[in-house]
């Protein structure tokens, strides 16, 4: 494993390549008595098409979150049973463009790890399984559409997209979720959970040689790459719908308002346009800003609003969200603001005040072991280095964050999601 020193954040990092082709990071903390460990696949539930020996496969909607259930099924085992009995705690999540597995514990961190690899890497599908699997699914799904909260960014979602699979809920429906079969979640496990196309963190007081020696000696033989994720899609920059509104039991309208992006490149150069569109939401609407303080001086929004940048595969936005009924005026001020932004330019000691703020809230974040390795792991899937943030920070400069204010934040790019009480009628779309 090579060795990284990271003077600026007082760290280090371990990387090395298992022969199966497994990227292992570790990030050393002594005398910490809590390990973690994320064993991350670059495939959610967006990465539903893929070649395979040649030919294209389309699985269906919902299939990466199900197997992420499924994983945890092994026919006459009891996965997060023998977790317990070690004393850990495991978990998972499928997001849009990733897959993560992880435990943390405080002992036995040996065999939670050997665990952890086993059961991600060497599945088992039945339908007897699956029938089960299904039933607790749905019901997932039905949770997930009764939650005003789901339920108004997924229309967001798939008001602004055309074609990118970001419009399709991470569950599926019910309908989809029942062509799924154990032949499905095989071909999709073999050509998306292959080596090559994860990575595996661990922060703690560990040994790095033994955490790759022990992914070297846990994981199976894997046959070579078997295909390729799809991972690009034509969309248009301008929203498929500027408002979309629905009804629910909610006691006020909650509301999101989004402004479509360009996807981020790959490498330095897409973690630096990150956070520059980081930098943008917070001259543009965060707390410390003029128009916050309007808004909220007028009664607009209250404390349930707030925002951000948000970047996935293929996909990105400047999001913001809230309660209220002011949905319309805060989009117009929004835009009015980036106007003005634009026409009196960013003034030095404000710029350098964000950027201060900004990188203190990132090291802070060190603290935190889960932040670390998802961060570690979704970076190294962007094909970049987390812990050379404070350099890409550095290198933002304001014109970085006009140009991004200049090709966003623009009435044609804007999409509205709103949630309205069900004693309300809704708004035309």
């Amino acid at each position: 494993m090579t060795r990284t020193d990271y003077t600026d954040l007082g760290e280090t990092a371990f990387r090395g390549v298992t022969s199966q082709g497994l990227p292992v990071i570790v990030v050393p903390k002594q005398d910490f008595t809590k390990k973690i460990a994320y064993f991350a696949a670059s495939c959610g539930s967006i990465h539903r098409e893929y070649t395979r020996d040649g030919e294209t496969a389309l699985a269906p909607e919902g299939v990466a979150h199900y197997l992420e259930h499924m994983l945890f099924d092994l026919p006459d085992r009891d996965i997060p049973g023998e977790f317990a009995a070690l004393g850990a705690n495991p978990n998972a999540f499928t997001g849009f463009d990733s897959t993560c597995y992880y435990f943390s514990c405080t002992e036995n961190f040996d065999a939670c790890l050997h665990l952890l690899l086993e059961f991600v890497s060497s599945p088992r599908f039945t339908r007897e399984a699956l029938r089960k699997e299904n039933g607790i699914i749905t019901q997932e799904i039905g949770m997930n559409d009764d939650s005003p909260d789901s339920r108004v960014y997924e229309n967001l979602m798939a008001a602004m997209y055309e074609t990118h699979p970001i419009r399709i809920p991470i569950l599926g429906t019910r309908q989809t979720i029942g062509q799924i079969t154990p032949e499905v979640l095989s071909a999709f496990h073999s050509s998306c959970y292959h080596p090559r196309n994860m990575v595996l963190c661990v922060v703690g007081d560990v040994d790095p040689e033994a955490v790759f020696a022990a992914a070297e000696q846990t994981l199976p033989a894997f046959p070579p790459l078997p295909g390729a994720l799809r991972h690009h899609w034509e969309e248009s920059m301008t929203c498929r719908k500027s408002l979309v509104t629905d009804r629910m039991d909610v006691s006020r309208p909650l509301y999101h308002i989004a402004f479509k992006s360009e996807p981020l490149p790959d490498g330095d150069s897409g973690a630096a346009m990150e956070l520059a569109g980081d930098m943008a939401s917070e001259f543009l609407f965060g707390e410390s800003s003029p128009l916050y303080s309007a808004l909220y001086e007028e009664g607009l929004i209250d404390g349930s609003f707030g925002g951000g940048f948000d970047s996935l595969d293929g996909a990105a936005f400047l999001l913001c969200s809230g309660e209220g009924e002011h949905w319309q005026q805060i989009r117009d001020r929004i835009l009015r603001r980036a106007e003005e932004i634009l026409q009196e330019g960013i003034d030095p000691e404000e710029f350098r005040r964000v950027k201060r703020s900004f990188l203190g809230r990132r090291m802070k974040s060190l603290d935190s072991f889960d932040a670390t390795c998802f961060r570690m792991c979704a970076y190294h899937m962007s094909q970049c280095d987390y812990f050379r943030f404070p350099e890409l920070f550095r290198a933002v400069t304001p014109q970085d964050i006009l140009q991004f204010l200049r090709r966003v934040v623009t009435p044609e790019r804007c999409c509205i999601s709103v949630i309205l009480p069900e004693t309300e009628a809704p708004h035309a779309v």
